[in-house]
C-alpha cells in the first residue's frame, strides 16, 4: 500500500527569512492525521533567505538529521560542535539529555534549502552528540546511497534507532530498487524533480508512506532527488 502526501497539502510557516513546509505536525501546524510515520516524526522543507539564522534553541530526546539541497548551513551547539554542511553531506545531532544549537544560512546574500528530519530515538536520555559526513562525487548519482544507519555501516552517519536512510539523485530514465524486510515500512520523500514510485508519479515536495509492498521501484521522470527511510 502506498499513501501519498502531496506537497501542497503540507503545513506551512512563513516569516521574514524562513519559508518552511511541514510534512508532519510541527510547532504551530497541527494535524492529528499527520503526526509522523512509524519512528519518523518530522520532515521540514526549509527555504532560508540570505543571512537567515535560527538562534540558539533547545532540543532533547530526538535524532535530528539535516540534508542540504543547495547552499550551506552553519551549525553550532552547546557541546562545542561546529560545522558547515553543504549539499552532498549529512549532519546528525543526537539531542539526547538536552542540547542548545543554532543553524544559519552560510551565505549572507544567497537563499538556501534544506530538509530537517527528526527520528525518535530508541531510548531516552542519550548523550548528546554531533556528526557530519560528506559523500564523494558520484556516490549519490543514479543509485540509493546509505547515508544514515544504526550501525554506521558503509560510512553512513550513526542514528540511535533501528532505521536506515538512503539518498539518491536520479536522471530521467534512471531506475533504482529497494526492498525492506517484512513488517517494516518505508517513507519516500522527493526533494527535487519528478519520479515515479511503483508507477505513482511524485514531484518535488511529495512524500509517500509505503507498507506491505514487496519492492520499491523508483524511476526518474525529470532529474530529481529522493530520500528513502526504512523504518521499524
Amino acid at each position: 500500500m502506498i499513501k501519498v502526501r502531496r506537497a501542497e497539502d503540507r503545513g506551512r510557516s512563513k516569516w521574514s527569512w524562513l519559508d518552511s513546509r511541514h510534512t508532519f505536525s510541527f510547532n504551530r501546524y497541527y494535524d492529528p492525521e499527520q503526526m509522523g510515520f512509524r519512528t519518523l516524526r518530522v520532515i521540514n522543507d526549509d527555504f532560508i533567505g540570505g543571512g537567515g539564522k535560527f538562534g540558539m534553541h533547545p532540543h532533547e530526546n530526538m535524532e535530528i538529521l539535516t540534508w542540504v539541497l543547495n547552499g550551506s548551513v552553519v551549525h553550532e551547539d552547546s557541546t562545542g560542535a561546529k560545522g558547515e554542511t553543504r549539499a552532498g553531506e549529512i549532519q546528525r545531532m543526537t539531542a539526547g539529555t538536552g542540547v542548545f544549537h543554532s543553524e544559519a544560512n552560510g551565505s549572507e546574500t544567497d537563499d538556501m534549502r534544506l530538509l530537517q528530519i527528526w527520528i525518535e530515538p530508541e531510548r531516552m536520555g542519550l548523550q548528546p552528540g554531533y556528526e557530519q559526513i560528506r559523500f564523494g562525487e558520484g556516490e549519490l548519482e543514479n543509485q540509493l546511497r546509505l547515508v544514515a544507519s544504526r550501525d554506521g555501516r558503509d560510512g553512513s552517519a550513526v542514528i540511535n534507532q533501528d532505521a536506515t536512510v538512503l539518498a539518491g539523485r536520479l536522471d530521467a530514465g534512471a531506475r533504482v530498487k529497494y526492498q525492506a524486510e517484512p513488517g517494516r515500512g518505508a517513507w519516500v520523500q522527493v526533494a527535487g524533480g519528478v519520479v515515479t514510485l511503483n508507477g505513482e508519479r511524485l514531484a518535488d515536495g511529495d512524500g509517500a508512506a509505503v507498507e506491505g509492498e514487496a519492492e520499491l521501484r523508483i524511476e526518474g521522470v525529470e532529474r530529481g532527488e529522493v530520500l528513502v527511510f526504512d523504518l521499524k
